[in-house]
């Protein structure tokens, strides 16, 4: 599956360590902090794999030992590496995602984007992501994934799966897409909107949170439903179980036709009379991460939430009968 590339000279033993870093190669950010990762791995011993794209864009700032990483097709996995090390916002992970979502190899991003709910640590920290990496002084965290089955006339014509949301849109703006939605089995509403969204607790604070719908703890399994635009009286989130099957069919697209997205990367026409199922996916997206700060901190920190005046610290040293009272744990004060 592995293929060398000239600039390494000698074949590592069975025993070498390898880890994939993949890059948004289209940020000159993202290349400095992919270089001094490449270097610190490389000092560690550790060998390097990168797909073939990313090396040729990085040519002449790559140090020490890198193999050439060829991609697999969709669903099959990576495999020989014990760790995918991702430089980017979230849609770089994303994409990361394609390529690992079959194994069991974990994802640990580094932030270069805006919000990077998705990455663990911050490009300013190379030198200590290489150190967990060294030492795998990591957790893995496993979220629930979606998978997405387009039919038409009963015969399965496309399929995909999403970390985020499957995302079903108009694909003309004066037009609206009229779908019917089961769960279930059953009927539930029909709506004539722009679209609608399932989501996973992991793309609750993505399009899902855009559109209005809750943020879901990732620790929850759950698929959210989130009507886009509808024109109906009833057409709030719903919050379904994990085991729920959605399936929605494109009733009128005969002015129109529209879209079925999965994380924003993946997508396929809809025509009238076609149904998309979703359900839970088959496979776990894996993280790894670094620290074991709850959820609330992050999404505090994400977002910038206001928290001035919260004593939630100063109570429980109290309770512990510990005088000393330091900063903030969350830096608002």
């Amino acid at each position: 599956m592995l293929s060398r590339v000239s600039r390494q000279t000698a074949d590592p033993t069975p025993r070498q360590r390898r880890v994939a870093v993949l890059t948004h190669t289209g940020r000159p950010e993202a290349t400095r902090a992919a270089a001094r990762l490449l270097a610190r791995l490389d000092d560690a011993g550790i060998v390097a794999m990168m797909p073939a794209a990313d090396i040729a864009d990085m040519v002449g700032s790559l140090p020490g030992q890198i193999q050439e990483l060829v991609a697999p097709e969709m669903g099959r996995g990576l495999t020989d590496c014990e760790l995918v090390v991702v430089l980017g916002g979230d849609g770089t992970i994303l994409r990361s995602a394609e390529w690992v979502i079959s194994s069991d190899i974990p994802l640990l991003g580094v932030n270069l984007g805006h919000v990077g709910f998705l990455a663990e640590a911050e490009s300013s920290e190379i030198d200590s992501i290489v150190e967990h990496v060294v030492q795998r002084s990591y957790s893995v965290e496993e979220r629930f994934t979606i998978d997405v089955t387009l039919r038409h006339e009963g015969a399965e014509i496309w399929s995909s799966f999403a970390v985020n949301e499957v995302s079903i849109e108009k694909a003309a703006r004066e037009r609206m897409l009229e779908v019917l939605v089961e769960v279930d089995g059953r009927p539930l509403s029909r709506w004539a909107c722009d679209g609608m969204l399932v989501a996973t607790p992991t793309g609750s604070t993505a399009y899902a949170f855009s559109a209005g719908g809750p943020v879901i703890w990732p620790s929850v399994e759950a698929l959210l439903v989130v009507p886009l635009s509808a024109h109906a009286l009833f057409a709030r989130p719903l919050v379904l179980g994990p085991t729920s099957r959605v399936v929605v069919e494109v009733v009128d697209a005969s002015q129109t036709h529209g879209v079925v997205w999965c994380d924003g990367r993946r997508s396929t026409e809809l025509r009238t009379g076609m149904e998309i199922e979703i359900s839970r996916g088959s496979h776990r997206l894996r993280l790894a991460r670094l620290s074991e700060s709850p959820f609330t901190d992050r999404l505090v920190n994400k977002f910038g939430l206001r928290v001035e005046g919260w004593r939630g610290a100063a109570e429980t040293r109290l309770l512990d009968s510990t005088p000393v009272v330091s900063e903030h744990p969350l830096g608002s004060r």
